[in-house]
């Protein structure tokens, strides 16, 4: 194993993160990203970050999809979690990510859905080598609009913008009742579900999952993955909790990246 060493500026206290570090943190994290887009890296996997250290510090971060994206000048990218294992496989990819709820309905245009669809597509063929991905869209609205009378968003905005990726031999149902597209029974028909936004389509997931799901960066010039769940500083702060946390999503971001550069030229 090849260690990369990244300074600090101040000493760690596990569970009690320090801006003084947060200039370091994101210095890793550039290392890191320009590592894998060079191709000295095959993969990137990353741990979670303590947002609000780096706010603290001055630093506007959001998260490190949006750090990526902007780092390798991606004009758009797709937060997408996976939950691998038999019993309840499962994709959900989301079209906005960290927005307040007030703020989705106007980020959900005809073309966010339809790039989201070319993405999702794009990559679960070259990526997780599905010759001809099956793909369910959430509506935004309950019942996705109910036929406009819970909201236009699904007639006018979301269902153009399926019909647009199914003109381009994309295999994309809906608009869909995201309270009904995730049943099993329904989801299995599907390669991989697009929500609307975070908490329409992580909660589902997360409930089926949480601890061994994994978070995938779609559109990126190289493959990264992290853990489906945040830091967790309590558990660090407290040597004997620490001993009993969970590393499940780890290992399985860890493999998930690992099957995945074998599948990738």
């Amino acid at each position: 194993m090849e260690v990369w060493h990244q300074p600090l500026a101040a000493p760690v206290t596990p569970g009690r993160p320090d801006p003084t570090n947060a200039h370091s943190v994101l210095e890793m994290l550039a290392r890191a990203c320009d590592a894998c887009a060079t191709g000295a890296f095959t993969a990137l996997v990353t741990a979670p970050v303590q947002k609000s250290v780096m706010l603290d510090a001055g630093i506007p971060f959001v998260g490190h999809t949006e750090f990526l994206a902007h780092r390798t000048e991606t004009r758009r990218v797709v937060m997408m979690l996976v939950n691998e294992t038999p019993q309840a496989p499962l994709r959900v990819a989301l079209v906005t990510t960290h927005l307040p709820l007030r703020d989705v309905p106007a980020a959900i245009t005809r073309q966010a859905v339809a790039e989201t669809l070319a993405i999702v597509h794009a990559d679960l063929v070259s990526k997780f080598g599905l010759a001809e991905p099956r793909i369910a869209v959430c509506g935004l609205n309950p019942h996705a609009g109910e036929a406009g009378h819970l909201g236009r968003e699904d007639l006018d905005v979301i269902a153009p913008a399926i019909a647009d990726a199914r003109a381009r031999g994309i295999r994309a149902d809906g608009p869909l009742p995201a309270d009904t597209v995730f049943v099993p029974t329904h989801a299995q028909a599907y390669d991989a579900i697009v929500a609307m936004y975070h908490d329409q389509g992580l909660p589902v997931l997360k409930a089926a999952s949480f601890g061994h799901g994994v978070n995938v960066t779609l559109g990126l010039p190289f493959i990264r993955t992290s853990v489906d769940h945040g830091t967790a500083l309590d558990l660090a702060a407290d040597a004997a909790l620490a001993r009993t946390a969970d590393v499940g999503s780890l290992v399985a971001a860890v493999d998930l990246a690992v099957s995945l550069s074998r599948r990738v030229p």
